[in-house]
């Protein structure tokens, strides 16, 4: 059943607070393989002119898409999450992410379409920090995968 186009611009509260850690960003890093040492030395990244390690630009991937998951979770969408999978991500930067950040999430549906049978979703989440400053803005494609025949 394609997903309601009256939720084209519907915008969800914003989450609690995520407080960014310089040990997270160590840990996604490595995990990602990114050795920039901005992100585990804080005297690295104050050379560039930073106050403190910052994080590889796809860590807040991890933090809108939890976000995201006020969307998805919404019985009114009526979006079947098994059949979901991860289109796209795309972000842009006001500032890069910094150890010690306080950030919230505010998350939008963007567009709804329907292609082939299968749902496509575009969520947006604006991430500010504690002063209500904006930090980046991420796009997030979900494709909700048409239901098998017979």
């Amino acid at each position: 059943m394609a997903l309601d186009q009256s939720f084209v611009g519907r915008t969800y509260p914003p989450t609690d607070p995520y407080e960014v850690g310089r040990e997270k960003i160590r840990e996604f890093a490595e995990a990602v393989g990114d050795t920039n040492p901005a992100y585990t030395d804080t005297e690295a990244a104050k050379a560039l002119g930073h106050p403190d390690v910052i994080a590889p630009p796809t860590f807040v991937f991890a933090i809108t898409f939890k976000a995201a998951g006020q969307v998805i979770a919404d019985p009114q969408l009526g979006l079947d999450y098994s059949r979901v999978v991860h289109g796209d991500q795309k972000f842009a930067y006001t500032r890069p992410v910094r150890a010690g950040d306080r950030l919230t999430v505010t998350s939008t549906i963007e567009a709804i379409k329907s292609m082939a049978g299968n749902d496509i979703l575009d969520i947006r989440g604006e991430v500010h920090d504690e002063a209500g400053e904006h930090v980046v803005t991420a796009w997030t494609k979900l494709v909700a995968r048409a239901a098998e025949e017979g």
